[in-house]
């Protein structure tokens, strides 16, 4: 009988909407995984998530020379395809489970790195569990990651300060051009920000009025009822006193009733609404109602994509939660995510600390109800003072003929050793 290699190989993977950091996670992965040689073999990366590990669909990411693993530091999204796909209890799908085994027996996997927000903590907590139920050793650690900042424990989640930066930078170049056009034409801007159940993006829209540069801002959080009243009341004072006003509204905002402005029906893959038009709901209001001109937009996919703004301080932590994420696995750590623990505000200063999975998964971090102000339309200076550290830095990538430089990897596939597996 053969005897089996000493050392384990890795399994990456990455969840969930992407973000314009989640490469710095990948490069810090399989940076510091190439740097232990001596104890991990290949890191093996999976094709659209953990889909790759179902379909055997794995990517061989030793095939990439150095400086290509190198450049995803600053290219965006999500370089080996994401997906949004949770795995079912242990009891109500074993067949996944099974099958997830097989395939790391067969490649030889005994860590397992997955890089998402709340629904891939729970992945990557129920993957922990493996080795008790179905006797077979992997090492699972959860790699940060969400827009949303919505992680417990963690002071913040990498890709939360980058889409901060892009919509507070965007939030204040509009406001300057409706301010502009304010005495003959449109007075009030509207942009909805990504945020289902949490403000935190929505709040980084306040960012963009400052002491020195002050703008008329309203926020509508999620965490804020919605009151039609109040809010047109606000806009028309603001319009009356600036004569003109920006409006950032989260498309998770609801009505009293719990219903979404910008319900659609639809559900995604996880069973959340599939939301989208909380902004033209918000416009057709002050339209009708205040006979104000209005222009709105929605980031979408732009604030978490926008790799060429940056924050630097976000790619840093990006990177530095993927090299913990191996260093943990190396000291034997199993069902544990990395965090960012904040030492001080002023300097900023924070350092890499340790959360268990059992009190990440499932669980929501929304906003501080001493982060948003009385009236409920803005950030109060406790919430400045969070999140300004955040998106400070800047982090360009490299330029050719005005155009970013992005790595596209050659991602090649590993020679499979199973059957097919439908989902």
């Amino acid at each position: 009988m053969a005897k089996k290699p000493a050392k384990k190989n890795a399994f990456y993977a990455q969840s969930g909407g992407v973000t314009a950091v989640i490469n710095a996670s990948a490069c810090g992965v399989i940076e510091t995984a190439r740097k232990h040689k001596d104890k991990i073999g290949k890191v093996y990366a999976g094709r659209n998530g953990i889909i790759g590990a179902l379909t055997e669909d794995l990517i061989d990411t030793s095939k990439e020379p150095v400086s290509s693993i190198k450049a995803l530091r600053h290219t965006p999204s999500g370089a080996f395809g994401s997906c949004r796909f949770k795995l079912k209890s242990l009891e109500e799908n074993k067949r996944e489970y099974e099958r997830l085994i097989e395939v790391f027996e067969a490649h030889n996997i005994g860590y397992f790195f997955y890089n998402g927000g709340g629904d891939s903590a729970d992945t990557c907590h129920k993957i922990s569990q493996l080795s008790e139920t179905m006797g077979y050793p992997v090492q699972a650690i959860h790699i940060p990651k969400t827009v949303d900042n919505d992680l417990p424990i963690t002071d913040n989640c990498p890709g939360f300060g980058s889409v901060a930066k892009y919509i507070a930078v965007s939030t204040r170049e509009a406001s300057f051009d409706v301010a502009s056009m304010a005495k003959t034409s449109t007075k009030v801007f509207i942009v909805e920000v990504m945020g289902r159940h949490a403000g935190w993006i929505a709040a980084a829209g306040g960012l963009a009025s400052t002491e020195d540069t002050p703008i008329p801002i309203i926020i509508l959080f999620p965490e804020v009822e919605f009151d039609q009243k109040k809010f047109l009341a606000k806009v028309a004072s603001m319009v009356k006193k600036h004569g003109y006003c920006s409006v950032v509204v989260s498309e998770g905002v609801h009505w009293p009733d719990g219903r979404f402005l910008a319900e659609t029906g639809l559900k995604d893959a996880f069973g959340h609404s599939q939301l989208g038009g909380a902004a033209t709901v918000i416009a057709g209001m002050i339209q009708s109602e205040l006979s104000l001109k209005n222009h709105w937009a929605v980031a979408d996919y732009l604030q978490r994509a926008a790799r060429h703004i940056a924050s630097k301080t976000d790619v840093e932590m990006a990177y530095a939660m993927g090299k913990a994420g191996v260093q943990f696995a190396l000291k034997g750590h199993n069902a544990v995510m990395p965090t960012v623990d904040r030492i001080s505000n002023k300097p900023f200063k924070w350092k890499v600390g340790m959360a268990p999975l059992s009190k990440v998964a499932n669980v929501e971090k929304m906003m501080p109800k001493n982060f948003i102000t009385k009236d409920g339309f803005g950030i109060t200076n406790k919430c400045r003072e969070y999140m300004e550290p955040l998106i400070k830095g800047e982090d360009y990538p490299p330029y050719k003929n005005g155009m970013p430089k992005y790595i596209r990897l050659k991602n090649i596939a590993v020679p499979k050793k199973l059957k097919k597996f439908k989902l």
